[in-house]
């Protein structure tokens, strides 16, 4: 193929989701809202957690993670160059987010019935199997939150996590879960002897034990009875059109291999995102 032929065809697709982008947005009528006032200021305010390989901030400031490299990419496309983010305690993400202290949340956070009545989620991006961290040896013998609430285990998780639902509908008492601002936290009340597990997604805790000395600890994964999960980006319900542009443009990074480029470079396959199910994951549309 030609330099000339390549050109126009790369054109050509260029065009062709301008195209569609602009036809989703003024057929909606979106361009009213919050989008539209996202593209005049330049910016737009989004939500993280501090979760990598999912969502963190450095301590220079820079926003990295699978979910809001996805974010930044589709939000670009959609003519917004710029995001703000602020870290945010994930219990905290969905009353934020009606609050309107952001406008959409980019953290991993993990679809469910409940989340799915409160916010409007994209179509899925990031998924994953859950996993325990217990000391060496597994002397508990801990495969599943069942197995953490019939031993009376003391179990630790972050605030407002998938992994504190889990724990509670499994029969955890109350007593038994400890809330960890920050996965530094979490390991060391394990490690003092203050805790018998931690629930985490498993390619958080593969990224945490590549990067901390963690000899004493092991990882068991995936954690029993618990399905592969999947998050998605959130906004207001009545962000609907903003979330519906939002999936054109990100259905078409899954085609043209961009998707599947940015999760690759945080250790997550894109298969599972693309082939979930949002109405699945939520129990209904959405």
């Amino acid at each position: 193929m030609s330099d000339l032929i390549r050109r126009a065809s790369k054109f050509g697709r260029v065009l062709a989701l301008a195209v569609s982008t602009i036809l989703i947005l003024t057929g909606s009528g979106v361009q009213a809202g919050t989008l539209e006032d996202a593209i005049d200021r330049g910016y737009i305010e989004i939500a993280i957690g501090n979760a990598p390989p999912w969502a963190e901030m450095t301590a220079d400031g820079e926003v990295t993670g699978a979910a809001p490299d996805v974010t930044v990419a589709v939000l670009k496309r959609l003519g917004i160059p710029e995001v703000r983010a602020s870290v945010i305690d994930y219990g905290a993400m969905i009353p934020g987010l009606h609050a309107r202290r952001f406008d959409v949340v980019a953290a991993g956070l993990f679809m469910n019935p409940q989340r799915c009545e409160a916010v409007a989620f994209s179509i899925p991006d990031v998924c994953g199997t859950e996993a325990f961290a217990v000391p060496k040896g597994n002397p508990m013998n801990l495969m599943s939150f069942e197995d953490v609430a019939s031993s009376g285990a003391k179990i630790v998780v972050c605030g407002g996590c998938a992994e504190e639902k889990m724990a509670k509908e499994a029969g955890v008492s109350a007593n038994n879960i400890i809330i960890a601002p920050d996965e530094q936290s979490a390991v060391k009340l394990i490690s003092d002897g203050r805790a018998d597990v931690l629930a985490y997604p498993t390619i958080s805790l593969a990224s945490l034990f590549m990067k901390v000395d963690l000899g004493h600890l092991e990882i068991v994964s995936p954690v029993q009875g618990v399905p592969i999960g999947c998050a998605g980006a959130a906004f207001r319900k009545e962000d609907a059109d903003f979330r519906d542009a939002y999936d054109a443009v990100l259905r078409n990074m899954q085609t043209d291999g961009t998707f599947a480029e940015l999760l690759g470079k945080y250790g997550f396959d894109s298969t599972a995102a693309v082939e979930a199910s949002r109405e699945t994951l939520c129990g209904a549309a959405n």
